[in-house]
């Protein structure tokens, strides 16, 4: 292969993909998707989809662990009155509704804290502790002022608490992997 240098998508002297060789297509290929997942679209993009996911599967956990939910039909006290059939299906709406509430609501505070982690560290131009923990006082603040500023402060404090403790461990000496042979 060539030792070209890719900026972007195409190749430094901007060549149109059909001239190129495979290789050379597969590279920038690669290249526009590694910038992508690094721009500030893509993180948020990236930690919606992720949250989302997480939240269902959290959603379809806690569902399962509810069990003998009160059903609120005349004569029927709980769930385990009625025959299997309708438990089923009774229990299987109960976790796809959960599962859906969850996985929307995981998506959504994945996207918000993505996105203002990243505005802030744009504009600070320096990735530190203090983006994350702006960022979650931001996002714990904008999800919690319609409660008023009280439950404003409290979202922010303890959104950036979580976020804080998490930043850190995962800066932490713990977190980074043993040394190998290509290390200096």
């Amino acid at each position: 292969m060539n030792n070209v240098i890719f900026t972007g998508i195409r190749p430094a002297d901007n060549r149109p993909y059909s001239e190129m060789t495979q290789e050379e297509q597969a590279a920038a290929g690669a290249d526009a998707m590694i910038n992508f997942m690094q721009s500030c679209p893509g993180k948020t993009i990236m930690s919606g989809v992720s949250g989302f996911v997480l939240g269902g599967f959290f959603g379809l956990f806690m569902a399962s662990m509810a069990y003998d939910v009160p059903v609120g039909s005349e004569g029927v006290k709980h769930i385990s009155d009625l025959p299997l059939k309708q438990q089923m299906k009774l229990q299987f709406s109960d976790m796809g509704r959960r599962s859906w509430s969850s996985a929307k609501n995981f998506g959504y505070i994945g996207m918000i804290y993505s996105a203002v982690e990243c505005s802030v560290e744009s504009l600070r131009a320096k990735n530190d502790l203090y983006n994350g923990t702006a960022a979650g006082c931001i996002t714990g603040a904008g999800l919690a002022i319609k409660s008023g500023p009280q439950a404003a402060l409290l979202g922010c404090a303890g959104f950036a608490a979580f976020s804080t403790a998490i930043d850190m461990y995962m800066r932490g000496e713990a977190s980074r992997p043993p040394p190998n042979d290509y290390d200096d």
